[in-house]
């Protein structure tokens, strides 16, 4: 999960390395069965429950004599100004946004969204909708009563698409040049982050191949959907990941090795997004304060004041507290074998107390200097059975593995997008041979 520094903060110059002929990316050109819907539209609820009000009079003329107004919200807008900006009255605004279930919805609007109101040549307002995207509106109708609301939402076309890129030092701006976004180079980053650390692994000649849906609606890209096989090179070493979902985590896919392997492992490398490391695991270091020898026992992940500091791995708060060498820290029991243990945080994250429950990547406190620390840092220290081990070395338990009863359907799921994603990566090599 924490790989936000990868992107933004590594120190080298990074370059993809494609050359002039080298595709780096296609999508399919023959449609591929995969039983994904066509482009739909559906109510997801049948409630048109109107507010009480006082009666009005609809105009039974056609809607192609209703004027139409479209509008964006712009920063610091609220829909009472947008109202009055457009003629239309707050009494309408009222039933509108008090018509359930859907009114209540309108109570935060947020910038760049689409309004569109619909009135008649006497300018009363018919209906008004509110789009947070290409796929989601909120309707809102006249009714003698006052207004009632649906929801629509609409299926996107999905493209099956193909990206590979080569690294000369950062996947960020390699990732740039073989046209993924931003979110997509995120997601392909967390699939991986168990075992690659991008932050200090990542070397030249570092490749990835990747299979992931675009989404079309009306013919136009609205956006990235999801990853479905990825294949990372990491210092001559290959790591492959399919999505799947378990049929005991219905509607909740993740990814796994061939073998049915999970990708995650029970705790995370790193649990916040930093910067660099001030100070490695180190038994004999020279205490910065007291310029004595004494052992480092963790490692200090450098990064800005406020930074959220995760759960490294599901688990029971056993301390949460203050003392003047640690400052603000967290004592997490994992199990009766794992402890993990983060020092000098500014501040607790929600409800973080003695007895409380977390699961892995919870925000449970952030980066700060409180007790003995020259400067912002999280000090992570990962404990088995008792014994301090540096946790960018320490080896990891894995999380739970496809079941073996299940590994025919996994194989018989999967199986499509590993060959898409040897297929793809086959011209590759034929193209930069």
């Amino acid at each position: 999960m924490l790989v936000l520094a990868l992107l933004s903060i590594i120190g080298l110059a990074f370059v993809a390395q494609v050359g002039e002929h080298l595709d780096i990316g296609g999508r399919v050109s023959k449609p591929v069965t995969l039983d994904l819907p066509d482009v739909t539209s559906q109510l997801e609820a049948s409630e048109h429950t109107a507010v009480s009000g006082p009666p009005s009079t609809v105009d039974e003329a056609p809607q192609s004599r209703w004027e139409t107004v479209t509008t964006r919200v712009r920063s610091g807008e609220n829909l009472a100004l947008i109202f009055n900006q457009n003629g239309f009255s707050a009494t309408d605004l009222h039933y509108i946004t008090t018509s359930k279930p859907w009114g209540a919805k309108l109570k935060n609007i947020f910038p760049g969204n689409e309004i569109v109101f619909h009135a008649d040549e006497n300018n009363q307002l018919m209906r008004f909708t509110y789009s947070k995207g290409p796929l989601e509106r909120l309707e809102f109708t006249r009714e003698p009563e006052g207004f009632s609301g649906i929801k629509l939402t609409f299926e996107p076309e999905r493209v099956l698409t193909y990206r590979h890129g080569k690294i000369i030092n950062s996947l960020f701006i390699a990732s740039q040049r073989a046209g993924l976004s931003d979110a997509l180079t995120m997601r392909l980053a967390q699939i991986f982050q168990w075992d690659i650390d991008f932050v200090l692994d990542i070397r030249p000649e570092d490749a990835f191949f990747l299979l992931y849906e675009e989404l079309y609606f009306n013919g136009e890209l609205i956006g990235d959907g999801e990853i479905l096989a990825a294949e990372f090179i990491n210092q001559g070493e290959g790591f492959r990941a399919i999505q799947y979902t378990p049929s005991d985590r219905p509607g909740r896919p993740d990814y796994y090795a061939p073998n049915g392997q999970s990708m995650r492992k029970a705790f995370l490398r790193a649990p916040v997004e930093f910067s660099r490391i001030s100070s490695n695991f180190n038994l004999r270091r020279v205490h910065p304060l007291f310029k004595t020898v004494r052992p480092h026992r963790g490692i200090d992940y450098a990064a800005p004041k406020g930074t959220p500091i995760v759960a490294a791995g599901d688990g029971k708060v056993s301390i949460a507290s203050r003392t003047k060498p640690n400052g603000n820290y967290v004592v997490l029991n994992h199990g009766e074998q794992f402890v993990t243990k983060y020092l000098h945080l500014s501040k607790f994250g929600r409800n973080i107390k003695s007895g409380a429950r977390v699961k892995q990547g919870q925000i449970i406190g952030y980066v700060g200097a409180t007790g003995w620390a020259t400067a912002p840092h999280l000090h992570y220290e990962f404990l088995v059975n008792g014994v301090h081990r540096n946790p960018r070395t320490v080896s990891l338990p894995n999380a739970a593995p496809i079941a073996r009863d299940e590994m025919p359907f996994f194989k018989a799921q999967t199986q499509q997008y590993a060959a898409l994603l040897d297929n793809y990566k086959s011209q590759i090599s034929v193209v930069t041979r």
